[in-house]
């Protein structure tokens, strides 16, 4: 199936792309219509309550509250970016403009290199607040949570600019069907009737970087947490410091892995049924479950929330 095309070069390149999605069966579609509308509510529902009730608290004006505010800021920017496009596209048509293709990217890849660098921030705030507790209000001040906040929006908008615009510069003439369920390079790149060895390479190192590296990042410090909480003698301790940081390594631990596997391998090892699987856990699972695993279950947060509610 071709799009509208328009000639240049004596080429017919494409300028519409067809998501192709999830099953066609009318019953397997609605009941995957409204699982994704249930996993789209709660995950925006769930990361705007987080803001609200964060920012109306004082009490939650740490740097621990200060990433998990970004975090659900980034949750919902990656949400809004997928998931409306593809409830319309259940229902409606699946086509979606070259416009709109490249702005779904670059919003989506934007937003994903910005929750990889915020879960390093947030193993370093937890480092820092377990570790070297006597420091922690000069290491972890104001002043520095701003700043790196600003690294990890900055940065990740670098690497979605250099992605995006080396994919602009690719011509799209083979196909316009996108076998995935929104526009990602991995298909995306399959489509191209250009070489595509220099985006392979950049999101390669672009994986690399944001998602090995901080992974290892994140490893570290979470080793030099344990062998610190080892070290406390109080089991109540122990335990406090441990929930603190399991919540944490479970989801990075679930985002990393799928992100790895679908940006670390060459274009031409895409999976059609295997990958989107793997793609709706990073797009829609994790955002959906960060609000509860995160904030939600934190007697802190529940407490504000009752001071909030009581007020309205």
């Amino acid at each position: 199936m071709l799009a509208p095309s328009r000639a240049v070069m004596n080429q017919t390149l494409v300028t519409d792309f067809f998501i192709l999605g999830f099953s066609e069966t009318p019953g397997l579609r609605t009941l995957l219509f409204f699982g994704f509308l249930l996993l789209y509510t709660v995950a925006l529902s769930g990361n705007l309550l987080i803001v609200v009730v964060i920012s109306s608290s004082p009490a939650l004006h740490t740097p621990m509250y200060f990433f998990l505010v970004n975090l659900a800021v980034v949750d919902i920017l990656c949400t809004s970016t997928i998931l409306p496009e593809l409830l319309v596209g259940m229902v409606a048509s699946k086509t979606i403009s070259y416009g709109g293709c490249m702005a779904q990217l670059f919003c989506f890849t934007w937003s994903m290199g910005a929750e990889l660098l915020l879960f390093s921030a947030m193993a370093y705030d937890r480092y820092v607040a377990i570790c070297r507790p006597l420091h922690y209000g000069a290491l972890m001040g104001p002043r520095v949570c701003t700043l790196l906040a600003g690294v990890v929006w900055t940065v990740s908008l670098i690497n979605t600019s250099v992605n995006t615009s080396l994919l602009l510069r690719l011509p799209f003439c083979r196909s316009n069907v996108v076998e995935h369920f929104f526009c990602e390079i991995p298909p995306l790149l399959k489509l191209s009737c250009a070489p595509t060895q220099l985006n392979e390479t950049m999101a390669f190192t672009a994986d690399i970087f944001l998602a090995v590296g901080n992974f290892s990042v994140i490893t570290l410090s979470y080793c030099c947490i344990v062998a610190s909480i080892l070290r406390v003698r109080s089991a109540v301790g122990k335990r406090r410091a441990f929930s603190t940081c399991s919540s944490h390594l479970l989801v990075v631990t679930l985002y990393y892995s799928t992100v790895i596997y679908t940006y670390i391998r060459p274009a031409s090892s895409y999976s059609l049924d295997k990958d989107k699987l793997v793609s709706v856990i990073y797009t829609s699972v994790a955002p959906s479950l960060n609000p509860l695993i995160y904030s939600l279950r934190n007697v802190e947060v529940k407490a504000a929330l009752r001071r909030l509610l009581s007020c309205c």
